[in-house]
């Protein structure tokens, strides 16, 4: 896929994964299959659900350090400020040909547009917060969470 089309799935995800309410319960259902998935793939990961300002679920697989905690702050930094997943608002530096500080005066060592933190959406409303994973490469860390919630909003 180009970048075009890249930015166009990014949309269609934010669009479609939207949720009717999200509770504690719903949270911990979400890291819950995050964390099962990431035993089962061996895959060393960090996740983080926060609503409004609180931390609903955290769990650091082994083989994960400090570091992923800050890249999941980071990440959730600029869905929190713009409201779009961190992996589009990457692909949509890198199609303009400039960097988060360049474009909108931000420090990068606090924004961090790289992918793994999805917008909590709630239809209606818009954003509550973030579903982060970090530990793999930045379109494994989305997939990851974009999976999980979509695999989630199915079973309802």
């Amino acid at each position: 896929m180009n970048i075009d089309q890249e930015l166009q799935e990014r949309v269609r995800e934010e669009q479609e994964l939207q949720f009717e309410a999200f509770t504690n319960r719903t949270a911990l259902e979400i890291g819950l299959k995050l964390a099962e998935r990431a035993q089962k793939e061996r895959k060393a990961i960090t996740i983080d659900i926060t609503r409004s300002g609180q931390q609903l679920f955290h769990y650091a697989c082994e083989g994960t350090t400090p570091d992923n905690d800050q890249w999941i702050i980071r990440k959730c930094r600029v869905v929190n400020r713009f409201h779009k997943s961190s992996l589009r608002v990457g692909q949509q530096l890198v199609k303009s040909g400039t960097t988060i500080d360049q474009r909108y005066y931000v420090n990068p060592l606090e924004y961090s547009a790289h992918g793994g933190a999805f917008p909590i959406l709630i239809r209606n409303v818009g954003v509550v917060g973030t579903i982060a994973v970090s530990g793999l490469a930045q379109e494994e860390d989305h997939a990851m969470v974009v999976e999980a919630i979509r695999q989630y909003l199915k079973a309802l």
